[in-house]
C-alpha cells in the first residue's frame, strides 16, 4: 500500500478486482429485485469457496445465467443444466446449478406475495442498515440473529443455500450492514 493510498477493510488484500468491489459495491445499500437476485444466486455458489474465486467468475456467471433474470432461470430446462454443467466460466456444481432454478421460482413467488424481493428481504432489518462499529475484521460476526431469522425464513420458503452465514455474507454484500471497519475510507460513504 502506498503512502497516498485509502485505508481499506483488511480483508481487501492486494487484488486489484478486490480494490474494485470493495470501493464501490460492498456494503452499499442494494434495492434491484435483479441485483438482489444475483446476489443470491452468487453467494450460494460461494458456499465451501472464497469470494474472490466467484467474482473472478462473475461476468462469466452473468452471460451463463442470462444477467440473473430470474423469470428466465426459473425456466431452465434439463438441457440448459447439462449446458451449465459443461461450461468452464462458472462453478460447475450439480446441486448449487439446480438450487439456482428452485431459488429462482421461489424468488417470483415472494416477489408476488410481497410487491418486490426488496420488500420482502429488507424486513429482517427493519427497512434500513445496520450500522456497526468495527475495530477489526475479528470483530465481525459470521452471523447474528437477523441472519438467523432471514435463513429461517427463507428456508420455509423454499430456498435452498441460504444458511445464517451465506445470508449475512449477503446481508454484508447488499449493505443491509455496513461492516467496513471504522478506519477504511468507506464506511461514512456507504
Amino acid at each position: 500500500m502506498t503512502a497516498n493510498a485509502p485505508e481499506r477493510c483488511g480483508w481487501v488484500g492486494n487484488d486489484p478486482d478486490y480494490f474494485k468491489y470493495h470501493d464501490l459495491e460492498w456494503g452499499v445499500p442494494q434495492h434491484d429485485d435483479r441485483k438482489l437476485f444475483e446476489a443470491i444466486v452468487l453467494d450460494a455458489f460461494q458456499a465451501g469457496l472464497s469470494w474472490i474465486t466467484i467474482l473472478k467468475k462473475r461476468e462469466n456467471f452473468r452471460e451463463a445465467f442470462d444477467n440473473f433474470d430470474p423469470q428466465t432461470v426459473s425456466q431452465y430446462s434439463e438441457s440448459k443444466v447439462r449446458e451449465l454443467m459443461q461450461n468452464p466460466g462458472i462453478i460447475r456444481n450439480n446441486l448449487k446449478i439446480r438450487a439456482a432454478i428452485s431459488n429462482a421460482k421461489v424468488f417470483l413467488e415472494t416477489q408476488r406475495s410481497f410487491g418486490t424481493f426488496d420488500h420482502y428481504i429488507w424486513q429482517f432489518t427493519n427497512h434500513q442498515t445496520i450500522v456497526n462499529h468495527w475495530n477489526s475484521l475479528d470483530q465481525i460476526p459470521a452471523k447474528t440473529p437477523e441472519s438467523d431469522r432471514m435463513s429461517a425464513d427463507l428456508k420455509k420458503r423454499g430456498f435452498k443455500f441460504v444458511g445464517s452465514t451465506i445470508c449475512y455474507a449477503f446481508m454484508q454484500a447488499t449493505g443491509m450492514v455496513n461492516d467496513h471497519l471504522v478506519t477504511c475510507f468507506r464506511y461514512k460513504e456507504v
